[in-house]
C-alpha cells in the first residue's frame, strides 16, 4: 500500500514523466501492439534500473554518481534509484529506435546498424537531458543528483554518454532477441504505415523540444545553443527523409492512377 501511495505521488510530482510516457505507449501499441509494448516496457525499465543501480555503488555504467534522497516521501524510489528515472528510459529507448527505424530502409532486417544508431540517436538526446537535470534546483525536476567530480561538458562526466549508449544497444538489442523470437525469427519490421512510423520519432522531437525549452527557460543560453546546433543535422536528415517518403508515396499514387485510367 505505501508503494501504490508513493507511486501515486509520482504521478502527481512528475506529471511531464508520465505524459511522455502516455504518449510513448499510445505510439508504441500502435506501432507493435499491447504484448510487445508491454514487453518493450519492461526491458527498457530493467536495464536502466540495474545499470542505474550498479552506477551509483560501482560506477558502471554511468560512471560514479549519486542520488540525493531530498524526495523520498515525496515519490515513489526502489532501492535508492528514483523510480521516475529508470522508467524514462523506455520513451527514450523506444523514440530513439523509432527514429533510427525511420532513417533505415524499411525492408532491411533489424540488425546492429540500427542498434548502433538507435543508441547513438538516444545519447545525443541525453546531452541534452543530463546537463539540464543536473541544474535541477533551478526548475521543477529539483536537485535529485551529482557527480562526485564534475565532468566537462557542462558538469556531465564523458562516462555518463558512453552509458548512455551502452545501455541504448544493450535495450535494444535484447529487444531485438525478444521481437525475433515472438515474429519466429522474422526480423523485419511491421509493413510501414506512414502516420504510425511518425508517431516515435514525433516524441522523440517532443521530448528534445521540452528539453531544450527548459534549458532557455532556466537562462543556460550557451548549453541551449549548444544542444540546437547538435540537433540541426539530425533535424535536417530528417525533414529531408519526411519529404522523400512523401514524394515517393505521391508518386506511387500518381503510377496507380495511370494504371487504373489505362485499363
Amino acid at each position: 500500500m505505501e508503494n501504490l501511495r508513493l507511486f501515486s505521488l509520482t504521478v502527481l510530482f512528475r506529471p511531464y514523466v508520465f505524459l511522455f510516457l502516455g504518449i510513448y505507449l499510445y505510439a508504441a501499441i500502435k506501432k507493435i501492439g499491447p504484448k510487445k509494448a508491454v514487453l518493450f516496457t519492461l526491458i527498457a525499465w530493467a536495464v536502466a534500473y540495474v545499470s542505474e543501480f550498479s552506477s551509483v555503488r560501482t560506477g558502471f555504467p554511468f560512471g560514479l554518481y549519486y542520488y540525493i534522497p531530498s524526495t523520498t516521501g515525496k515519490e515513489l524510489w526502489v532501492m535508492g534509484v528514483p523510480f521516475m528515472d529508470s522508467l524514462s528510459f523506455t520513451f527514450l529507448s523506444y523514440s530513439s529506435w523509432r527514429m533510427a527505424r525511420f532513417f533505415i530502409p524499411q525492408g532491411e532486417k533489424f540488425s546492429w546498424k540500427i542498434i548502433m544508431l538507435g543508441a547513438f540517436l538516444m545519447t545525443l538526446l541525453d546531452v541534452v537531458i543530463d546537463p539540464l537535470a543536473l541544474r535541477g534546483d533551478r526548475w521543477f525536476l529539483g536537485k535529485i543528483y551529482y557527480y562526485p567530480t564534475p565532468g566537462p561538458y557542462f558538469g556531465v562526466t564523458i562516462e555518463n554518454f558512453v552509458g548512455w549508449f551502452f545501455v541504448g544497444a544493450l535495450t535494444m538489442r535484447i529487444w531485438k532477441a525478444v521481437d525475433g523470437a515472438m515474429d519466429g525469427h522474422q526480423r523485419k519490421d511491421n509493413e510501414p504505415v506512414p502516420g504510425r512510423d511518425m508517431l516515435g520519432p514525433a516524441l522523440y522531437f517532443i521530448v528534445l523540444a521540452f528539453n531544450l525549452s527548459m534549458t532557455f527557460w532556466i537562462g543556460e543560453v550557451t548549453l541551449g545553443i549548444t544542444g540546437v546546433v547538435l540537433f540541426l543535422p539530425v533535424t535536417a536528415l530528417f525533414v529531408n527523409r519526411v519529404l522523400k517518403n512523401s514524394g515517393e508515396r505521391v508518386r506511387e499514387c500518381n503510377s496507380k492512377r495511370s494504371e487504373e485510367s489505362a485499363v
